[in-house]
């Protein structure tokens, strides 16, 4: 699988990652699986067919300085910031089911390898025990899948909770113990600093490297373009 570089110190905007994701499977004519791994300030992204105000505590996340996005994959609302990485992982296959049993084994077995009991479930995600530790959806184009989802090493629990509007209601109706009961951290089920455990599963997931070039960045910023739209995002104004 090619691991696709973007060689950038500083973290992008969650849009340019997702337009990154378009990018690698629009314009990179490969015929093998491509993977990449991405870090963002903190942000909220919800699904293409969710509305905003029903998923965004959008006043909390304008009073913190949470970003909000929108993709164009399905699924939940979550939250992301510098201490979780998200997964991009572009393939030629173009049947759904097939991508996302490939997907998620793939990372549930790498996280196994690295003395973390991780499996996969029926609903998309990644497990520890009975605890959520990746939530994954799909985008599909013409010939291609876009499989993304996150990793929790650690998070601002208390942005987790009050940035995304169904978790609010949970707080105040079970408390912080009780979200936590049902996700999990990578950094209490092992002793592997976090820059290591994305070293290794880059290492392990990847044989090859395509680097990004400059031109690249600028067709992948002209895609962005449609993600920060307020007609795609659809965030009232105030």
């Amino acid at each position: 699988m090619i691991y696709v570089d973007l060689h950038e110190k500083q973290p992008r905007r969650l849009s340019f990652y997702l337009a990154m994701e378009e990018f690698v499977a629009r314009y990179m004519n490969v015929s093998e699986d491509c993977f990449f791994m991405w870090q963002v300030e903190p942000s909220v992204i919800f699904g293409r067919n969710q509305v905003a105000e029903n998923e965004v505590n959008i006043p909390y996340c304008r009073e913190h300085g949470i970003q909000m996005y929108r993709r164009k994959s399905g699924g939940g609302c979550v939250y992301a910031d510098m201490s979780n990485v998200m997964l991009s992982y572009i393939t030629n296959d173009e049947n759904v089911d097939v991508t996302f049993t490939r997907y998620l084994s793939m990372f549930a077995e790498a996280l196994q390898r690295l003395g973390i009991d991780a499996q996969k479930n029926d609903h998309n995600d990644i497990m520890i025990g009975d605890k959520k530790v990746s939530g994954n959806a799909i985008y599909h184009l013409p010939g291609k899948n876009i499989a993304h989802g996150t990793l929790l090493y650690d998070t601002d629990m208390e942005n987790m909770l009050q940035a995304i509007t169904p978790s609010r209601q949970k707080l105040d109706k079970h408390g912080v113990e009780s979200v936590r009961q049902r996700i999990c951290l990578l950094k209490d089920y092992t002793d592997i600093p976090f820059a290591e455990i994305r070293k290794q599963l880059r290492e392990m997931l990847c044989d090859t490297v395509y680097s990004m070039t400059a031109e690249d960045v600028k067709i992948v910023e002209e895609i962005e373009k449609e993600y920060l739209s307020e007609d795609f995002i659809k965030i009232p104004l105030s």
